[in-house]
């Protein structure tokens, strides 16, 4: 674990003083990944909100959809690339590598998604998180209709907008914080 999760004097509370579930959910993140990312440790000083943080992440990063998980992953890591999140493009950007098993795809997509090997499918689906990052209020019924023809369904856009909506959300909170990445996530799939 990195020693500075991040730069505000909050200090999380120490992990066996949090509820048994919480307690359970780290035990699996260390099992799966080696470690717990340091964005649960940063909310662990509040069960509840570290709670909701996790059933509305992995709701929406895990849950079926139309929208891949990979393809999730891509759209975190557009967002944080136009926002400039280290964190978020640090740690997404290699599960997007460990997801797909190539680096340089991950490079790309977190440097300049237009220049990566993409379907058509997927570019308009990064296209519509770019604008809706950069230009909310431009988004309207053209861009949805650009998506429903590269073959998303008005379900999936629905996916795809919450994705952005809540990496938009999350970057703004992980520089406010200025949290810093596991450096675990800097060799994977390298």
């Amino acid at each position: 674990m990195t020693a500075d999760l991040h730069a505000l004097d909050i200090e999380p509370k120490a992990r066996d003083t949090l509820p048994e579930h919480l307690q359970d959910y780290f035990a699996t993140c260390e099992d799966k990944l080696g470690f717990v990312p340091n964005v649960l440790l940063s909310y662990a000083f509040d069960a509840d909100k570290l709670t909701h943080f996790i059933n509305m992440c992995d709701e929406l990063m895990l849950a079926e959809s139309g929208v891949s998980k990979t393809e999730r992953e891509m759209i975190a890591v557009v967002v944080s690339s136009f926002n400039h999140c280290y964190y978020c493009l640090v740690a997404h950007g290699a599960v997007v590598r460990k997801r797909t098993g190539d680096p340089e795809l991950g490079e790309q997509i977190a440097f300049n998604y237009r220049v990566a090997a993409l379907t058509d499918k997927q570019r308009a689906m990064l296209d519509f998180a770019w604008k809706l990052t950069e230009e909310p209020w431009k988004v309207g019924e053209g861009d949805r209709a650009v998506l429903r023809a590269a073959g998303w369904t008005d379900r999936d856009i629905w996916d795809i907008a919450a994705v952005t909506g809540f990496f938009n959300m999350s970057n703004r909170l992980a520089m406010a914080v200025e949290m810093m990445p596991n450096s675990e996530y800097h060799s994977w799939s390298r």
